[in-house]
């Protein structure tokens, strides 16, 4: 299966590889959502059907719980699992400081809301997702169907008052129709290039009505897991501290370098 996969599939088949080596027996799992989570939601799905495995996991939308029922893994709601060790998702861009845009996949409410419902979040993604400053991948918001339109003029404003210049906003659509997530609202995505205060722009977008959620995730990543093309991963805390290059596939499964104990 692996090679037959794509350069960028490949980075993303092997870092999901290395993040889920932290999912042990007994734990409550956050799934993702994503072309990456996919991958890690496959792993996993095979610890458990060879016993490897026994846990208990939260999906961060219908697709993600569709397969992990698919997969054999155990799934519970939120409320049900009450608090959970980890959670494991992608990300649409990061940073230096593991700010992250998500929602590319529209998901990003449940996502947020299981990440920081979680001990800690682990962001698996390609190289291609690492970016010196957030905003060159539309940044999602999602907003109620009731008034949408009132909403986005309230966004404009907001923007300009900021001093960002030039910014587009569209509504995501599906097909003829616009884009509706699992809660029933839409989504609207704000074209802005750069980003220059992330946890500002957050904040403010946050107080508008009408406004439920933002796809900028502040101060909730604690870790990244970044593959490459060549079945290579590299593995940073927060803290810098620590790094773990691995190699997962290929010759060689042995640690280049490695600090961070699994």
């Amino acid at each position: 299966m692996y090679d037959d996969l794509s350069p960028q599939d490949k980075a993303k088949y092997v870092c999901a590889l290395r993040a889920a080596e932290f999912v042990k027996s007994g734990m409550k799992v956050g799934l993702g959502t994503g072309s990456t989570a996919y991958w890690l939601v496959k792993h996993l799905g095979q610890s458990v059907r060879n016993g490897e495995l026994d846990i208990v996991a939260v999906p961060t939308s219908t697709r993600t719980k569709e397969q992990a029922i698919e997969e054999g893994i155990k799934v519970v709601t939120l409320d049900e699992a009450g608090w959970l060790d980890i959670t494991i998702d992608g990300a649409d861009e990061f940073d230096a400081d593991f700010s992250l845009i998500k929602g590319g996949g529209g998901a990003h409410l449940q996502e947020k809301v299981v990440a920081m419902a979680s001990d800690q979040m682990i962001v698996i993604a390609d190289a291609s997702k690492r970016v010196e400053t957030l905003g060159k991948f539309p940044l999602p918001i999602e907003v109620l169907q009731f008034g949408s339109d009132a909403t986005q003029k309230l966004i404009a404003n907001l923007l300009v008052a900021q001093g960002y210049q030039g910014i587009e906003i569209t509504c995501r659509m599906a097909g003829d129709a616009p884009f509706v997530t699992d809660e029933g609202n839409f989504i609207l995505d704000l074209h802005m290039g750069q980003i220059a205060d992330a946890k500002a722009l957050a904040s403010a977008i946050n107080q508008i009505p009408g406004v439920v959620e933002n796809g900028l995730f502040i101060d909730i990543c604690s870790a990244v897991v970044v593959g490459n093309a060549d079945g290579s991963v590299r593995m940073e805390l927060k803290s810098g501290a620590d790094v773990e290059v691995r190699q997962m596939m290929g010759d060689t499964n042995e640690n280049l370098f490695s600090v961070i104990e699994s």
